[in-house]
């Protein structure tokens, strides 16, 4: 029996050179998709979805573009996970962490031709990678006990990592806002407490940071437009006339007094559950569901400010913003623990209406609003802001900083090079290969500006062999400059994080010698 009847008919595989090759194409071809976003002049991506409404983003955060395409390839699919972790873990170097592991890869496909065994490259590739992590640590800058240099730090960070993004124009102004809402968190890295609403209309610049929460909702007719000292009661709860809740129940009666009865006893169990309601002592009570006209009118009435249909994440994050808990049943108003705040009032932005809560328990819930040209923009903003915020609140617990601009990519080239020259045996082509794989970064930054990414690189690299030198690409004058000077500044976290998941990524890959592609099993199969 020949051997290829192993597996089903649709059942395909393919081993040794093929597999290899075919691992690597789709690494690479990922890579270089994302490749062209990399650096502060990298240009955006449109994605178009062929679904229903056609929803477009335009956008050049690199999970973002990798999290929306629908990809075959297992290998590519490798590089597409690495950026969504490289994205939840750290925020930012998403597009850096796929563009490293691809050209690891493309440098692994060179060697691997040339009869080098993948094994000997994978164990080359790991010396590098510890070499590479401790050149980066003799480097680094910590200014964690100075309150004023650590805050410059961060400002610096923040305004380098919005330079790749929409905001880049102006990062000044956004990189303040973030630093500031950081600094609200007092290093807890729970963004939830900071709540990004977008709004169309004015311009970037009109963006603004508010202390405490803004909800996106209009206060209704005939109640208080402004209550200090407020007592908030939050609840998911039914607050529609009682109708006669089972489901195909019918109702047959013999005159119509008897309807005015049905609906007479509705308004009295409603009124009942409203009356439970205010024995809680509140005048806010924000519903996530609907309230009808009878029971707004009862909770006006009482000058109960009552806010209906709060969606649930708006309803989630004021709960615990004021430090209260959603509550369903009303029957002992003891056990409900009730959120707190100093002032709710109605603001304006723009033309909409919203209710603002200041002054709330949880002291370090902020609001950023966003405004900008369109929803495109705005989503944009949102994920760029997102990304500063995400880093900045790791780089307060880890404060260790480095210079950015490819500085840390010759720092590491130049240590792996060191290396290779001191090891013996194949191994050696292998780190040479990793040295050239870290400074496809400045090369592809230089690139994207348009630079001759040639002679910069080599300058960079003469540069580097002074002791102590802060050279990196200043992409804006299009010459090699000093980033400690220009003030370009990355974490070392987000460097570590695109290193080590990069190297391990290429690992994965380099092991790779068959794949098998098979349909699932079939029901009938299973029994």
């Amino acid at each position: 029996m020949p051997i290829d009847k192993i597996f089903k008919d649709d059942a395909s595989e393919e081993k040794g050179e093929r597999a290899r090759m075919a691992s690597f194409i789709g690494a690479m071809a990922v890579a270089d998709l994302v490749k062209s976003t990399l650096g502060p002049k990298g240009m955006d991506k449109i994605l178009q979805s062929t679904g229903r409404g056609h929803s477009v983003t335009v956008t050049n955060d690199g999970a973002t573009i990798l999290k929306s395409l629908h990809i075959d390839n297992p290998a590519a699919k490798v590089l597409v996970d690495i950026s969504k972790v490289q994205d939840d873990e750290v925020g930012d170097g998403t597009t850096s962490v796929v563009v490293l592991a691809g050209e690891l890869l493309r440098e692994a496909e060179k060697l691997v031709t040339s009869k080098i065994h993948p094994m000997t490259i994978i164990a080359g590739y790991r010396m590098a990678a510890e070499c590479a992590r401790d050149a980066l640590l003799k480097r680094v800058m910590d200014n964690k006990e100075n309150a004023e240099k650590f805050r410059s730090d961060l400002m610096k960070i923040a305004m380098t990592t919005l330079c790749s993004k929409i905001l880049s124009q102006d990062k000044e102004h956004f990189a303040e806002m973030a630093v500031d809402a950081i600094f609200r968190l007092k290093g807890s890295t729970n963004l939830e407490s900071i709540q990004i609403i977008k709004k169309p209309g004015g311009s970037l610049r009109d963006s603004f940071l508010d202390e405490g929460f803004i909800l996106d909702k209009k206060i209704g007719v005939g109640q208080p437009k402004r209550i200090e000292n407020a007592e908030i009661l939050v609840a998911n709860t039914a607050m529609d006339t009682d109708k006669v809740k089972i489901y195909g129940a019918r109702v047959r009666v013999d005159s119509m007094t008897k309807v005015a009865e049905i609906e007479g006893a509705e308004k009295e169990k409603m009124k009942d559950k409203v009356n439970k309601i205010l024995a809680h002592g509140i005048n806010c009570f924000v519903n996530r569901q609907l309230i009808y006209n009878f029971p707004e009118e009862l909770f006006a009435d009482a000058g109960v400010l009552a806010i209906e249909h709060a969606d649930f994440e708006g309803i989630e994050r004021l709960g615990l913003v004021t430090g209260g808990e959603i509550a369903s049943t009303f029957d002992n108003p003891e056990s409900v623990k009730l959120g707190h705040c100093k002032l709710i009032e109605e603001i304006m932005i723009g033309e909409d209406k919203l209710i603002h809560f200041s002054g709330v328990a949880m002291g370090q819930a902020c609001s950023i609003v966003l405004r900008g040209a369109s929803h495109h923009v705005l989503d944009e903003a949102e994920r760029s802001l997102h990304d500063a915020l995400c880093v900045l609140s790791q780089t307060v617990n880890d404060s260790r900083v480095l210079l950015g601009g490819g500085w840390p990519e010759m720092v590491m080239a130049k240590e792996v090079d060191e290396l290779a020259r001191k090891t013996a045996g194949k191994k050696s082509h292998a780190i040479e290969a990793f040295s050239r794989a870290l400074v496809a970064i400045p090369t592809t930054i230089a690139d994207n500006a348009g630079l001759d990414s040639a002679e910069l690189v080599a300058q960079l690299r003469a540069e580097h062999h002074n002791e102590g030198c802060n050279a990196g690409i200043d992409v804006i004058s299009g010459a090699v400059g000093d980033m400690e000077e220009r003030g370009i500044y990355e974490a070392f976290k987000v460097k570590q994080a695109v290193l080590l998941s990069a190297t391990e990524a290429a690992e994965m890959i380099l092991r790779v010698d068959e794949i098998i592609t098979c349909a699932p099993r079939r029901r009938e199969d299973r029994m």
